[in-house]
């Protein structure tokens, strides 16, 4: 998803049409629906007989879809995890017919544009961080209960922070003094903490990130979902993958390796490569932003895209 402000503008349009490949009366899977950049332009694509299902955790998400797809007969939206992809894609009676399924990684415009929603460390408002705000502890609550070497190896594993240590002592020291509920807040204890500036980049963007992924359990999600693609993809259906950081990155880069390496045998086994039985080939390398849209949305500059392909039985 496109984490500017502003206007939603979803990353890598183009790129994700020609990754998905798309058939007329084809099935789609768009796990990361937002407000619906990608999905509007796959449904411009697909013919009256072509199918797109969504998913999103959170309820707003959902709402929108409801206001801007309600009178299209080929789209359908489900709010939960995509962590529930082959559950919801059975419920819809596609289990191995799809052709394409999508993930858009991190955090929606509106989302961020809300300060009520907490992702934002450049505006003030309550430090929640949830996708769905129905369900969950926020990342407050977690803040204010965390010993210090929990925020430190948060800080460290998930935002990859070099002054991770630093940052969680100064969070202590904080919160001894008063609760901390607010993001502007948070912000501003890791300013002073930070004792060097990254050029264009806000001294709090890794402790955010490493928040919003513990609160919403981002990389087990993503892990589970990635864990259920190969038994709903039809053969030769693409799995693509938009991820934002490099933990998600390597994360997908790992599994599309381990799926096209097949099942593990020990080194001195001789087998085949058909023997193996990979389920995935990988389509391409990954690909970037053009400096084009970099310009034009600046949040592209991070975006990574994925391609794998199933291989036939």
């Amino acid at each position: 998803m496109d984490a500017g402000r502003g206007e939603h503008t979803p990353v890598l349009v183009q790129e994700v049409l020609n990754g998905l490949n798309i058939h007329p009366a084809g099935v789609y899977v768009d796990c990361t629906f937002g407000r619906g950049g990608h999905a509007e332009v796959i449904l411009k694509r697909l013919g009256e007989e072509g199918h797109l299902l969504a998913i999103d955790k959170d309820p707003e998400a959902v709402a929108a879809a409801q206001d801007q797809f309600a009178s299209d007969g080929r789209f359908a939206i489900e709010q939960g995890s995509y962590t529930m992809l082959l559950s919801l894609v059975q419920k819809h009676g596609h289990i191995g017919n799809v052709d394409g399924v999508l993930f858009d990684l991190g955090v929606s415009s509106p989302q961020l544009a809300d300060a009520g929603r907490g992702f934002s460390f450049d505006l003030d408002g309550p430090l929640d961080m949830r996708m769905n705000r129905h369900t969950g502890i926020t990342a407050a609550q977690w803040l204010n209960a965390a010993t210090q070497h929990e925020i430190a190896e948060v800080l460290h594993d998930y935002g990859e922070e070099r002054y991770a240590g630093r940052v969680a002592r100064a969070i202590i020291d904080a919160r001894n003094t008063s609760p901390i509920t607010r993001t502007r807040q948070l912000a501003n204890i890791v300013v002073a903490a930070s004792p060097t500036r990254e050029r264009n980049k806000h001294p709090a963007t890794r402790t955010f990130q490493a928040l919003r992924i513990l609160i919403n359990r981002e990389l087990d999600d993503l892990n589970e979902a990635l864990s259920q693609v190969v038994r709903i993809l039809a053969p030769g259906g693409r799995l693509l993958v938009i991820s934002f950081h490099s933990l998600e990155d390597r994360l997908v880069k790992r599994f599309i390796r381990d799926q096209a390496r097949g099942d593990a045998y020990p080194q001195d086994i001789p087998i085949t490569q058909t023997a193996l039985r990979p389920t995935l080939r990988a389509v391409g390398r990954v690909i970037r932003a053009t400096e084009e849209e970099k310009s034009r949305n600046p949040r592209s500059r991070s975006a990574r895209l994925r391609i794998a392909e199933k291989i036939a039985a």
